[in-house]
């Protein structure tokens, strides 16, 4: 398996794992269930969301400055605009 559909198989079970974890949210608020639950599994799918989305922009980052990337769109990005994609996750 190439490193990049390594890399999009740890993304897709990241985004799954949150899709999961925020399903139990929506859950405990409709059961009711004690604040500081929720608040702690709401943090757990932040922070999985948050690492999902550092993979895809690590794993993206060389094809976005060369300009390599799948789309066919082969316009670097310029620091500017790699650091914008960075700290919007942010």
């Amino acid at each position: 398996m190439a490193a990049d559909q390594i890399a999009e198989a740890e993304v897709l079970n990241r985004l799954r794992r949150a899709q999961g974890q925020l399903a139990g949210v929506i859950s405990m608020i409709e059961q009711g269930r004690d604040c500081k639950d929720v608040v702690t599994q709401l943090a757990a799918v932040s922070k999985a969301l948050d690492r999902a989305g550092f993979k895809i922009v690590a794993t993206g980052m060389r094809e976005c400055a060369t300009g390599a990337a799948a789309t066919g769109d082969h316009t670097p990005m310029t620091e500017a605009e790699l650091e914008k994609l960075f700290l919007a996750l942010s």
